[in-house]
């Protein structure tokens, strides 16, 4: 008789916290865990050492600084802002070598293949289009993807605005992204050609309070290690646009599957209130964290096991998290956001409502 499986199980426990200059909005790291980098709401690329707590800003866009990817083999960070351009800054020389206008509107998001070798890039503007408010179509391409060495256009695919998140397969195959009606296309690289599409309609709700429009829609995602399923998280459907009262909410896909097949999401029971903003997975690829803002419930921060689906641990991080990444080794896990700005602005001295937060996994 085969003995049973050991459940899985999670240890967190808060080890460091730094202030940042403002809101950090991207999040990359290096090999040395000692440092690190953010970008934020106010346009800067920023270093952060982690024993001293203090941060130097290396780069800055013309407006809010979205996304912040690192390249190890290059010594390079790749940033990316609403302001529709993503810069190239040389971390040897402290300098920046590339600065391309990708977008006429803002970066959404921004990430690079597991190789290295490619860059993404998504954005759109919501417009209403018709009468029942569904978005306009695209005025430029939705998603754009670029060589990180040369920073050549490799490809451009439409999809429809705003395109809010993406991912590359594991096998630097795939890329995904998903947009405000909770749309999702998948892309063959090597083809340059769509090979996948569906709607989940559960990330997206029509405001009836305060607002009528949509709200809501796809905030993250990741591949399976096997780039065969594909797990997106955001906040399940709300009337009320401004409250942010929806589920948090997780869902997995077998995407490979005609017609898609929706594997899994978060459980009864396991979930409180809250717009989910961020996924990573482990290295290991056992479990994935999913972080956000919180309005009702019980944590913010919440592990879950990749085979089950079931969750595992879970905190309430005092903060907004709007990036949260496992480092390479998987003994850590760094979360970075923002407090409320309102206990800091009382103070004579400059705000400093960014926070970085690190864990200890075991």
């Amino acid at each position: 008789m085969d003995s049973p499986k050991k459940q899985l199980s999670v240890k967190v426990k808060q080890i460091q916290e730094i202030k940042l200059p403002s809101a950090a909005l991207g999040l990359a790291l290096t090999e040395d865990d000692n440092f690190c980098h953010v970008t934020g709401m106010d346009g800067g690329v920023h270093k952060v050492n982690i024993d001293s707590k203090k941060t130097k800003r290396i780069g800055e866009h013309q407006s809010y600084a979205a996304s912040l990817e690192y390249l190890s083999n290059q010594q390079t960070l790749i940033s990316a802002g609403y302001d529709g351009h993503i810069i190239w800054h040389d971390l040897v020389k402290g300098s920046v070598y590339r600065n391309l206008k990708a977008h006429d509107f803002w970066s959404w998001q921004m990430k690079i293949s597991a190789n290295g070798s490619r860059l993404a890039s998504v954005t759109g503007q919501y417009v209403c289009g018709g009468y029942k408010y569904e978005p306009a179509l695209e005025t430029e391409p939705s998603v754009c993807v670029y060589d990180t060495q040369t920073g050549e256009s490799l490809a451009k695919f439409p999809h429809v605005p705003p395109v809010q998140s993406l991912a590359f397969s594991p096998d630097n195959r795939f890329l995904a992204a998903g947009n405000l009606m909770g749309e999702i296309r998948i892309w063959d690289l090597k083809k340059s050609e769509q090979v996948a599409k569906w709607t989940t309609g559960d990330f997206t709700g029509w405001g009836i309070i305060k607002g009528h429009y949509y709200t809501g829609g796809i905030f993250d995602m990741f591949f399976s290690k096997d780039s065969n399923e594909i797990t997106v998280c955001g906040m399940g459907s709300t009337r009320d646009p401004a409250a942010g009262n929806g589920k948090q909410l997780w869902q997995k896909f077998a995407w490979r599957n005609s017609p898609t097949k929706k594997l899994d999401e978060t459980h009864s029971g396991e979930h409180g209130s809250g717009l989910m903003e961020t996924l990573d997975q482990h290295p290991s690829g056992n479990y994935f964290v999913m972080a956000g803002r919180l309005f009702k419930g019980s944590w913010n921060v919440a592990l879950f096991d990749t085979a089950s689906g079931r969750l595992l641990h879970s905190l309430d991080c005092g903060m907004r998290c709007i990036k949260a990444r496992f480092n390479a080794a998987g003994n850590k896990l760094y979360i970075a956001g923002a407090v409320s700005q309102k206990n800091d602005i009382k103070k004579k001295d400059k705000p400093n409502f960014g926070r970085l937060k690190i864990f200890n996994i075991s």
